[in-house]
Order: C-alpha cells, then structure tokens, then sequence
C-alpha cells in the first residue's frame, strides 16, 4: 500500500516561466525582468527554476552569470539545453559547453523519445539518438551537474513506439540523471492516457519521473493531477500558465490544488498566502493583465453575484466556495448589479455601514440609485472602486479631494503624421485653483489623464505613483448609431493595488472623465487611513 504520510508526500516544483514561458506569444523579459522573478519564485519556495537556454542568446548566457550573484534562500537555478548534435562529442558540442559555463548548479536536457522526430526532425539513426542522450547526461554528471532528463513528446512517442520511447528513458537513466520529465509537448493527451502512461513507466524506472504538460486541448493542470496521482512526483510548469501556442500548466493553479486539497507537499505551508501577490506581480512583470477567471488568483475566483450564492457565502462560505480565499492570498468579492439582488448589494454595503438591513431606507436608496445608473449604461460588477463611492456619496460619508472646473480638448491633425491631442483643466482642492494642460501623440483621454495628473500631484503627491493598467471602451447600443452611450473602465494601480472604476455617457470623453476622476478620488480616499495629504501653501 502507497505511504501516504505528509512526510513521504514531497513534490519536487519547477517553474519554467522563464524558459517555456518566454515562448508564448508575447512574453518579453529583460535581465532585470527575469532577476526579479527568480526573486519572487524562491521566496514562494519553489525548488528549481528553468531560467533559459544560455546558448540560445546572449541575454540568458548573460542573465546566469549575473544571476550567481543572487543569494537564494530556497531555489536552485536551472539551465536549459538539448543534448549533443548528431556526430559530435559532448566535450566538444557549443550548446554542451555553453551549459557547463553558465554555472548552474543543475542543467535540464531535452532529448527526442519519439522515434518520429529522430527520423525525421533529427535524421539520424535511432541508435545515435539514444547514445546522444546517455553521453550528454554522463557528461554533466561527471562534472558535478544535477541533471534532469526532459523526454519530448513521451507521451506521444510512447503511443506510438512503447519501446523505444522507454530506450530514451533507459539511456539518461544509465548515464546517472537524477530524473526523467515525461512531456506532453503537443498538449493532446486526455488525462486517463496520460494516468495510465505514466504509472507504466514509474514502475519501470529506479529514478523519479517528472511531469510536463501543455494546454492544447484545455488538460494541462488536470494531466498534471493525474500524473501526481500516477505516481510522477516532479512537477513542471509556468506560473501564470502561458507558453508555447496555448501554453502549460500553471503552476499557481497547480500547487495550491495539490497543496490544500490532495495533501501533498509543493511549497512551504506559510507560503501559500503569497500564491496571489506573486501572480500578480509576475502578471505585472510580464506586461499582462491577469485573466479573472484563472483559478485560485484571478479577481473573479472567488467573486459571486447570484444572490442564492452570496446567500449563502455571507452565511457560511463552504456553501459556494472550495476553499477560503485568504489560504492563497486572496480575497472574496460580492459583485453588484440590477440582477444581483439585495442580499449581493447588502453584503458590500455592511463592509462600509455594518448596521444596513435590507429594509434600511438607505439601501433601498442604494438599489434604486443602481438599476437608474445601470439603466444608463454604467456596470458596477467590476467597477467595485466607483460602486464604493457611490455608496459613500448616497450615505454622506464622502468628501471629494477635488472638483472639476472645467476642462477642454483641442485635436489637430495637420497632415497624416501629425495627431496630437492637448487637454486644458482647471480643478478646485479646497479653496484653491490650479489650470494645467497637457499634450499627447496617444489621444485626448491620455492627455486629459495627464492633466489631470499634473493638477492635482501639486496638493497630492502620491497621486505621482498611480498609472493606468488599462482602458476599455464598450458601445451599449450599437443601434443608436453615433448616439449611442459608450462605457468605460479604467483599471488603476499604484504598485500595491489595482482598483477599478466606471463612467458612461453618449461623450466618450465625458464618459472617461468619470472614470478617471473616480479612480483619483478612490485613491486618494484608500490612502487617507494611512496619511492625509495636506495642500502645501501657494
């Protein structure tokens, strides 16, 4: 019978977000970029971390030897490459040597285990390939390298041509490596095939099998279940799940999943809570915006609207909730709008007046306030910064930092190269006035941001830290033409947080300016707790 103690329960992780996730389209990372990330990855307490081929480019030969700088509490570096060409020796191979030199303390080599891509990708005889893969293992293993055998397209090959796909195995287990990582590197395998191939092989082998899987046909973290389960106790994949074509299994979806609900051992207990904040910073790294539907860190993964599901969360949150938000980091989110009934919109309310009923007058004051904004074209489930000031503005709890005076926009277009945007405002913080203005090559909402900004940091100077993460524009009617209400979302960061707000109206640039003018106020509210901004004297 398996031993199933905590202790014998250990999964070895390896995120390849810095390898296989640069493949995806895309994804672009500087030296810096990767450094930070590395950083971010071993404070999670993730075991090994595939951070690129150095002979691929100069930037990841570059990136290793400065990353031997880094002083890593718990993570080992790990280069990536391919095992000697046909008809050469390691010894004198560049890609071999071009690991060796990297200095990392353990090398990952991809080796062919479909007898397909030997014949025809290689073209080379099959034996060759197999004493490609021993001799390159034996090679690193001779200088002190810990080395994992990455089989391309096992699984696939191993369909195909069971034996030799076991050769491939064979041939880097002979050779001293510590692991071999079975890959589904086209993505098509369904978990029962990937479950029944992998408990074959770990049965056959005397060193560990590992697990690397691609989403091409939407398997990808339940392919890695299913090989945990089988028996595969090395786990590859990238953090936020993107890569070639559709990408692999991602690794914040994945840990907490084996982690919380199977018992296994993939990071330290205590750093299950930075599963979330280190999502979101590898997202802002990466230059993406973080899907909200993605398991476990997504904004939407613990979000309910229905009102029998935030019934029953606010009354006990196993009725509609897998686990509780705060294991990974994240927080739950009642989302509100005309259909979301009072039990949704009472649940935010009471996190700002925990004495509202669902007969108070004021929230029924709220709802009505809602569906006639809604009905204008406004949508508050996501918009949860406006929805809050709204809430404070009906309950008188709201003073706003600032107030438009006016504003205008000037446009020029002076033949095809030149279209340029300019925006005048004048604003009012207490008694005082400030007019800025503001040009702009990226259009009159960029330029109306930047005036804005230039107003008000002069009374508010953490308002300097705030940037725009991103702008959506939505015609609700398209039947109306060029009369038609526009939406907008703005989405807000200032490095720690990331708020959202909402204007509509038939003037997209009015419409923008509610927006923009939510999210300044809303920041400005948040950091008040903390230290309200005094005016400076004129």
């Amino acid at each position: 019978m398996r031993d199933t103690t905590r202790e014998n329960r250990k999964l070895e992780i390896l995120d390849t977000t810095l390898r296989d996730g640069m493949q995806g389209r895309g994804i672009s990372f500087s030296i810096e970029d990767k450094l930070a990330i590395v950083s971010a990855l071993d404070r999670l307490g993730i075991d090994w971390i595939e951070a690129g081929n150095p002979f691929s480019n100069p930037k990841d030969l570059e990136f290793f030897t400065r990353a031997g700088a880094l002083s890593l509490r718990h993570a080992t570096l790990v280069a990536f490459g391919s095992t000697r060409k046909p008809g050469s020796r390691a010894e004198e191979d560049p890609g071999v040597q071009a690991l060796l030199r990297s200095g990392a303390g353990a090398v990952s080599i991809v080796g062919k285990a479909w007898d397909l891509h030997v014949t025809d990708v290689l073209r080379c005889p099959l034996e060759e390939n197999l004493a490609m893969i021993e001799e390159t293992v034996r090679f690193f293993v001779r200088h002190g390298r810990t080395v994992m055998f990455d089989a391309e397209h096992f699984f696939d090959g191993y369909k195909a041509n069971p034996r030799y796909a076991l050769e491939a195995l064979r041939a880097a287990e002979r050779a001293g490596a510590s692991l071999c990582t079975l890959c589904d590197t086209n993505g098509g395998c369904f978990p029962d095939e990937i479950a029944r191939m992998v408990a074959e092989i770990a049965k056959l082998l005397t060193i560990p099998v590992g697990i690397h899987c691609h989403g091409d046909i939407g398997c990808a973290e339940a392919n890695t279940y299913l090989a945990v389960e089988a028996g595969a106790r090395h786990v590859q994949g990238t953090y936020l799940g993107f890569g070639e074509r559709c990408g692999n299994a991602a690794l914040s979806t994945v840990i907490p999943a084996l982690q919380i609900k199977r018992g296994w051992r993939c990071i330290p207990e205590e750093a299950l809570r930075q599963i979330t904040p280190t999502a979101h910073l590898i997202a802002d790294i990466s230059n993406i915006t973080l899907p909200d539907n993605l398991p476990f860190v997504g904004r939407s993964a613990f979000a309910h609207k229905g009102g029998m599901h935030v019934d029953g969360v606010s009354k006990n949150h196993i009725t509609f909730e897998h686990i509780d938000p705060a294991q990974v980091g994240n927080h739950r989110a009642f989302l509100v709008s005309e259909v979301s009934g009072r039990s949704a919109i009472l649940s935010r309310l009471r996190e700002i007046d925990p004495t509202l009923t669902k007969e108070s007058p004021q929230t029924i004051q709220i709802v009505d306030a809602l569906k006639e904004l809604e009905r204008k074209g406004f949508q508050f489930e996501s918009a949860s910064a406006s929805f809050e000031l709204l809430v404070r503005r009906i309950l008188g709890r709201f003073t706003p930092y600032f107030s438009l005076d006016h504003y205008r926009i000037i446009q020029q277009r002076e033949g095809m190269s030149d279209n340029s945007s300019a925006a005048m405002i004048k604003v009012k913080v207490g008694d005082r006035t400030r007019i800025t203005a503001a040009e702009s090559e990226d259009g009159p909402v960029h330029a109306l941001d930047l005036a804005l900004r230039r107003a008000l940091e002069a009374f508010y100077p953490a308002l300097s830290n705030v940037r725009l993460s991103d702008f959506k524009v939505r015609v609700i009617d398209s039947k109306q033409a060029t009369a038609a209400a526009v939406r907008v979302l703005i989405d807000s960061t200032d490095g720690k947080r990331i708020w959202t707000t909402v204007g509509a109206s038939p003037d997209i640039i009015s419409a923008s300016w509610m927006a923009l003018e939510d999210s300044m106020q809303y920041k400005l509210m948040i950091d008040a707790a903390e230290a309200r901004p005094i005016p400076p004297e004129d």
